[in-house]
């Protein structure tokens, strides 16, 4: 099936459900692929829904998978306007698909899905399906550039996905202005730049003869895109007009043209686009009382589902939670059956025990913002005690490295690499602990650091040559084992060191077990990014006011 568009063709496959006619019509689901792959990683999750009763169209989304046009990042314009153009066909519109990318076999009119008489703004549209989305990653954020443009969609399931992906790609953990966007671009993902840039450029090469014109310059993206890449990569640094492009086509810049029911389901083990994006989204929805629900899911882009919660090769939603309630959801919002949509808010934790679907695992809330502040200060020069208690002077010292080098050795990204045991180059960290903790201590949601530091004034340098600082936060148990949770690191750009810094670091869900000790580290590079190009001595005291807060539940 091919979509004949202004520009470009979208290749897709249809599912019909046994029994649906033209008087026993039934609703729809749109679903597409996450980065490099295609309609047919959507096969299983089609074959689920359509089994359940509804007419299904998977497709390749722009640039991938057979469908013509170089890669857009899931931008309202060219990418929800396409998705728009397939609504469009599920609500049974002629002269939109084909049987042959020739557009000389016309496919039938589909007169079997379920019809709305208005849409959304409450106005009559032609060609109304009663339509839902559902997809992954890639195939998240289109929800959000087709629901952005399209009043006719009902509501939409994004999972894993971004809510700006100037963010997401060089991240700057202080000075957030709405949600996680900020004025002054953080730290380069060295690892899943190059691994995104690999994957379209690959796609690009296997399907050269559907648009043989993507090969020129840079294979399948912009020219631009692949400079800024490139460039990234030895300044440690994108081009601004390529992060603003960024911006302008996330979900972050048009969130107010939202306003279907939407359930966002993040995962717990993802370092590309972390549980803050998710939370970012989920904020400015319900703020404008749009109907939004959100889970925590026990994978991601860097770590497997757990048995019972989500599986792409084999949804189950009898078995599955998350398929559970997304297909509850669908049923809800589509056909208006099902036992509800599910609670507010629910988040996955890795030291429950169970057996069968990963229900017991998870604990909801009627809210995002769980649990309760507890606060320690910083100790001396590696203490972190209490803030209730006091803490004792001292000063800790460190060293940023040249040319935005590695110091800390953690686990790779996106590689799939086996690390080596995660440590720090002597001089370029320093790092705070606990006493054993006397009992399990849970975290769920985002710890923020206020921090000091002293360092040489550097407003007034290239934004390469200015400050940059990682912070994590480290799970040391026993034995003296270090992890750092979840493998999540916070950039920090400074320029003016003068000025006391709030770092909001990554959500988490994670349990400090009893007898462990929680541990901050501020480093002065790290194996996933590129950090300053300067070296740069920091000092920071310890102190009162040297805090770090954790959501405690």
């Amino acid at each position: 099936m091919h979509n004949s568009g202004p520009r470009c063709d979208v290749i897709g496959d249809l599912y019909v459900p046994h029994g649906v006619s033209p008087t026993k019509r039934a609703p729809a689901i749109l679903t597409t692929n996450g980065f490099s792959g295609s309609k047919d990683d959507q096969a299983p999750l089609a074959r689920m829904f359509a089994a359940r009763g509804y007419v299904v169209l998977a497709y390749s989304g722009l640039g991938f998978g057979g469908s013509g046009c170089r890669i857009t990042f899931d931008s309202p314009t060219p990418d929800g306007d396409a998705a728009s153009r397939l609504v469009s066909y599920l609500g049974g519109a002629n002269g939109i698909a084909f049987r042959d990318a020739a557009h000389t076999m016309p496919a039938p009119v589909l007169d079997v899905v379920q019809r709305d008489s208005v849409d959304h703004r409450g106005a009559h549209s032609s060609h109304d399906p009663r339509v839902g989305m559902i997809g992954g990653s890639y195939g998240g954020h289109i929800q959000f550039a087709a629901a952005s443009v399209d009043p006719r969609i009902d509501t939409i399931v994004p999972m894993a996905t971004w809510n700006d992906l100037s963010y997401s790609l060089s991240p700057n953990n202080t000075g957030q202005t709405v949600g996680v966007s900020t004025p002054t671009q953080g730290a380069v993902k060295l690892n899943w730049s190059a691994t995104l840039v690999a994957g379209g450029l690959v796609s690009g090469v296997q399907h050269a003869a559907v648009d043989p014109q993507r090969l020129a310059g840079c294979p399948d993206f912009p020219a631009a895109v692949c400079d800024a890449l490139v460039q990234s990569a030895t300044t440690g640094t994108v081009d601004p007009s390529i992060l603003d492009e960024f911006r302008r086509g996330s979900v972050a810049s048009f969130l107010d043209r939202i306003t279907i029911p939407t359930l966002l389901v993040q995962g717990e083990q993802d370092t590309l686009f972390t549980l803050r994006e998710a939370l970012a989204t989920h904020r400015g929805l319900s703020a404008r009382g749009v109907p939004t629900s959100m889970i925590w899911f026990s994978g991601g882009h860097s770590g497997s589902p757990a048995p019972g919660d989500l599986s792409s090769d084999k949804p189950d939603p009898d078995g599955q939670y998350v398929m559970h309630r997304a297909a509850a959801w669908h049923d809800h919002y589509l056909k208006g059956t099902g036992t509800g949509t599910g609670p507010a808010f629910a988040y996955f934790r890795n030291w429950i025990d169970y057996r069968g679907i990963a229900t017991p695992a998870y604990a909801t809330a009627t809210t995002v913002d769980v649990g309760n502040r507890e606060e320690f200060a910083l100790s001396g020069v590696n203490g972190l005690v209490p803030s209730s208690s006091t803490p004792r002077r001292g000063t800790a010292r460190l060293t940023t490295p040249p040319a935005g080098l590695p110091t800390s050795h953690d686990k790779p990204d996106a590689l799939g690499l086996i690390s080596a045991p995660e440590r720090d180059v002597t001089g370029t960290f320093a790092q705070w602990d606990t006493a054993p903790l006397p009992a399990a201590v849970d975290v769920v949601g985002a710890p923020t650091l206020q921090l000091r530091v002293r360092a040489p004034e550097t407003s007034s340098a290239a934004l390469a040559d200015q400050l940059v600082l990682f912070t994590r936060l480290v799970d040391v148990d026993a034995a003296g084992v270090s992890t750092t949770v979840g493998n999540l690191v916070a950039p920090v750009r400074i320029s003016n060191p003068h000025q006391p810094l709030t770092i909001t670091l990554p959500a988490v869900v994670h349990r400090f077990g009893p007898g462990h000790r929680l541990r901050l580290v501020v480093s002065g590079g790290s194996t996933n990014y590129r950090g300053g190009m300067r070296s740069i001595p920091v000092s920071i005291d310890a102190g009162p006011d040297q805090t770090l807060r954790l959501p405690v539940v």
